[in-house]
C-alpha cells in the first residue's frame, strides 16, 4: 500500500564540486547538465511529479546561480533556500543540520544535489511500507563510494565506506549502492536524525557527510532504515567528469531537455 507522500523535501546543494573542475569553475555542480538538463532541474521535476509541494535547497558555492536557475517556484513547487558561507570546510551533514527546522516539521525527503535519476525512484520510496527508507540500486563492477549491506529482512544493516564498492562482491546479492535519496518519518527526524545532527555540530565534526551519519545511526544507534530496491531504473551520482560521461550514456534516450527557468509566481 502506498504511504502518504511527504509534502516537503530537502536538497543538499552547497558543495564545491571540485572533482568536476573545470566544469564547476563557474557553474555549481547541481547545475551541470546531463544531455542538456541540469541535475537539479531533473530532481525538482521529479519531486513535483510525485506530489511534493515545497523544497528547501541548501546552497553555498555559486548560490546565486542556483537561485536564479530555479527561482522561488519551479512548476508547482515552492522553493526556499538556506545559505551557508562555510561550504568549503563543511560536509553534507552540516548542510542537513542547517535544514533542521524543515526536518522537524514533518515527514521529509532528503536528496543529495548531484544525483540524476528517474522519477520512479521516488515512487519506490513512497510505496515502501517502512516509515524510513533509502533508495538503493544493484552494485556495478566499477561502482565507487559507499555501498550498503542488506539484512535478510530487507533493512540496511551496514555501510561499506570509503572504498571501491566492487571490493565487497563477496557479499553477493546482499550488497547494494545507496542512491542518496531518502525518506524519513517525522518521529525519526525528531527523535533520532536532528539530535544526531546537533551532536555532530556541537562536537565540531562539521566535515562529516550525511551518509556517514546514517551509517553511524544504523550500526550504533539501531536506526531501522528500509531499502527501496530500484533494480531496473536509470540513475547516476555525479562526482567527476567520468561520472558525467557515464550519466550521459545512461540517459542518452531521455525526453527533450528541461532547461528553462521557472519564473516566480
Amino acid at each position: 500500500m502506498t504511504r502518504n507522500v511527504p509534502k516537503s523535501a530537502v536538497i543538499l546543494a552547497a558543495g564545491l564540486g571540485a572533482r568536476l573542475r573545470p566544469l564547476t569553475d563557474l557553474c555549481p555542480k547541481p547545475l551541470v547538465e546531463v544531455n542538456g538538463t541540469p541535475i537539479l532541474h531533473n530532481a525538482l521535476r521529479n519531486l513535483e511529479a510525485v506530489g511534493v509541494e515545497e523544497v528547501t535547497i541548501v546552497v553555498g558555492y555559486r548560490k546565486d546561480a542556483i537561485q536564479y536557475a530555479c527561482g522561488r517556484r519551479f512548476g508547482e513547487l515552492k522553493i526556499n533556500y538556506l545559505e551557508t558561507s562555510v561550504f568549503d570546510c563543511t560536509g553534507s551533514a552540516f548542510s542537513l543540520w542547517l535544514a533542521r527546522d524543515v526536518l522537524l516539521a514533518g515527514d521529509c525527503l532528503v536528496l543529495e544535489g548531484d544525483v540524476f535519476f528517474e522519477q520512479d525512484a521516488l515512487r519506490y520510496l513512497m510505496a515502501s511500507e517502512v516509515p524510513d527508507v533509502a533508495a538503493v540500486a544493484p552494485l556495478g563492477e566499477l561502482t565507487q563510494g559507499a555501498a550498503v549491506l542488506l539484512s535478510d529482512s530487507g533493512f540496511i544493516s551496514g555501510f561499506c565506506m570509503s572504498k571501491a564498492a566492487a571490493g565487497f562482491v563477496a557479499e553477493g546479492p546482499r550488497l547494494f549502492k545507496t542512491m542518496n535519496l531518502l525518506r524519513f518519518s517525522a518521529p525519526t527526524l525528531k527523535t533520532t536524525i536532528v539530535p544526531a545532527l546537533d551532536d555532530i555540530v556541537t562536537s565540531g565534526a562539521i566535515r562529516a557527510y550525511a551518509d556517514e551519519l546514517v551509517a553511524y545511526l544504523i550500526e550504533k544507534r539501531g536506526l531501522q532504515l528500509g531499502a527501496a530496491r530500484c533494480k531496473d531504473l536509470r540513475w547516476c551520482g555525479i562526482d567527476s567528469v567520468e561520472d558525467l560521461r557515464i550519466a550521459e550514456l545512461i540517459f542518452q534516450r531521455r525526453s527533450p531537455p528541461l532547461t528553462s527557468r521557472q519564473d516566480d509566481k
